[in-house]
């Protein structure tokens, strides 16, 4: 029943995000931010950083987005740090962070947000591939026709077709998440309750607290957590609850948030990245996000130690997961009839207009993922059934 109540707290906050996401995604017209992508330099990074934080978060739409901005004339570092923004610093998943591990998590998200993608931009210009950079756009150019994307943002909000595309964008995005989302949250239900203390131990050298300097095992923790976090094959939403039970096992601050961090290096999404740019600079584009990373994970476990708000781990699984009529209840309420107005739009539109049917889904070719979330969803209907029964 674990999975469950991670599926009830975040219910809500995912609604919301999602919505908030989507009026953004219909509102704010790219092709306006996009002509000032082309330099390496502080504007550049910072409107990639702004238009990352309104797009999507999930990581394959991410992915697809970053892949557009290259071919309109992005700078490749502009490009990457769209991709670390849009993956952690969009507002749904600060919503989530703040509710699983509280509000110490999600400043260090914000704070390390900023700092991965100015880390990751000092190190792709010390190390800047150029030949294999022209390369991947030539292939790019090959295989990838772009559509337009320009608007009066003004008409749109008060059209009747600029709310049907808001509810359009919401569809859209569950539709791409929604599997991850599940595999996440029931692999994390699966880890809270059958994966015992001590192997987080090992993993993360908590046995060794008392004979290993703490900046040792922070600098550890860091290193190890991005590939504890590519072995979950989970993006940006689905590991939340996951870094809460490392974060209620006692994982180091500095491994939860390189836990977080590493959701764009899970190996469907590198294989993505491959299938894009080729494989080299998929596997560069991986090795500048893990050491970009560890030195971000390392430098908030040192800010916040120095400001003395490192957070304890004291999140208690069961009492998170636990069914309550409070806050909780009434914001699902709430925002699941919100949801079911959005998909009323969305339904009746497509009734009216067809081609809307297939817009904006994108085969990733990763069919092991509808495999394992029939699989899930059985297992889900059989706990909910016996937790009902007995």
């Amino acid at each position: 029943m674990a999975a469950f109540g991670f599926f009830w707290k975040a219910g809500w906050a995912f609604i919301l995000g999602y919505f908030i996401s989507s009026m953004i995604q219909s509102f704010v017209p790219k092709k306006k931010l996009t002509k000032y992508m082309g330099e390496a330099n502080f504007k550049s990074i910072s409107l990639s950083t702004i238009f990352g934080g309104v797009s999507s978060s999930c990581s394959f739409a991410a992915l697809s987005a970053a892949r557009a901005l290259l071919q309109k004339g992005a700078h490749f570092i502009t490009v990457v740090a769209f991709m670390f923004a849009s993956t952690n610093l969009v507002i749904e998943l600060g919503i989530l962070i703040l509710i699983f591990l509280g509000w110490e998590f999600l400043a260090a998200e914000i704070i390390g947000g900023f700092l991965l993608i100015a880390i990751s931009s000092i190190l792709i210009k010390l190390t800047y591939p150029g030949s294999l950079i022209e390369a991947a756009k030539r292939k790019l150019d090959r295989e990838t026709d772009l559509a337009e994307d320009d608007f009066d943002w003004k008409k749109r909000i008060t059209s009747k077709e600029g709310w049907n595309l808001v509810a359009k964008n919401f569809v859209m995005e569950w539709k791409m998440v929604w599997q991850e989302i599940l595999i996440g949250f029931t692999i994390a239900g699966f880890v809270a309750v059958f994966i015992p203390d001590d192997i987080w131990a090992k993993i993360f050298l908590m046995d060794y607290t008392n004979s290993l300097p703490s900046w040792l095992i922070a600098i550890e923790n860091a290193i190890v957590a991005p590939f504890v976090a590519a072995l979950t094959f989970i993006g940006s939403m689905g590991n939340i609850p996951l870094a809460t039970v490392l974060n209620a096992n006692g994982v180091f601050f500095a491994g939860i948030m390189g836990f977080i961090y590493s959701d764009l290096m899970v190996p469907p999404l590198v294989a993505v990245n491959a299938k894009y740019y080729g494989k080299k600079i998929a596997f560069y584009i991986a090795g500048i996000m893990y050491l970009s990373i560890i030195l971000t994970a390392l430098i908030l476990n040192v800010l916040f130690s120095v400001v003395g708000i490192v957070p304890e781990s004291n999140k208690i699984i069961t009492e998170m997961t636990q069914f309550k009529i409070d806050y909780t209840f009434w914001m699902n309420i709430f925002f699941l009839t919100l949801a079911g107005w959005l998909v009323y739009r969305y339904k009746r539109d497509i009734r009216q207009d067809h081609d809307l049917m297939s817009h904006g889904e994108e085969d990733n070719g990763l069919d092991i993922k509808a495999l394992f979330t029939k699989v899930f969803i059985l297992i889900l209907i059989g706990g909910l059934a016996s937790y009902i029964l007995i």
